[in-house]
């Protein structure tokens, strides 16, 4: 039995804070190429998720927050916030389901955020045209600060 529980909640969170982007995997699947990929991502505030989709291989995303605050966001086409949406368990606000092919992102608003997300599989790095052309690359360190204030003026 695989079992998440405080510890393993922060073990992830304390590998998270020491990795340069902020953020770290523990993976429950024991090979990349299963068809189901089960994981925990430990997030930091000011680790960045550049707006992305998953499209090409088609692949809904869950996640369920299981601890901190984070915000989602749905973008159209040209960048525009169509939706936000606040996690937070101690609000009842649990997770997403966001639909293969539609443009998110996040902002970790909280430290020791820990969120749990299910995809299918296999694992399949986002190729470059999943990632939103009209949003900084990650190399863009003046832009990524730009933006996530932005975001965070949106929160």
């Amino acid at each position: 039995m695989k079992v998440i529980n405080e510890t393993l909640l922060n073990e992830t969170t304390e590998r998270a804070k020491q990795s340069p982007r902020l953020r770290m995997n523990y993976n429950f699947h024991e090979r990349l190429d299963d068809p189901v990929n089960r994981l925990l991502n430990a997030l930091e505030p000011g680790t960045y998720l550049r707006p992305h989709r998953h499209l090409n291989p088609e692949k809904d995303e869950i996640f369920l927050l299981l601890r901190g605050r984070v915000a989602v966001f749905l973008f159209d086409n040209e960048g525009k916030i169509t939706e936000t949406q606040i996690l937070d368990p101690k609000e009842g606000v649990y997770g997403a389901e966001i639909k293969a092919g539609t443009w998110h992102g996040l902002l970790v608003l909280e430290s020791g955020s820990v969120i749990y997300e299910i995809k299918e599989g296999p694992f399949a790095p986002l190729a470059p045209e999943n990632f939103a052309p009209w949003s900084p690359a990650p190399e863009d360190t003046e832009g990524v600060e730009k933006y996530m204030k932005r975001l965070g003026k949106e929160a």
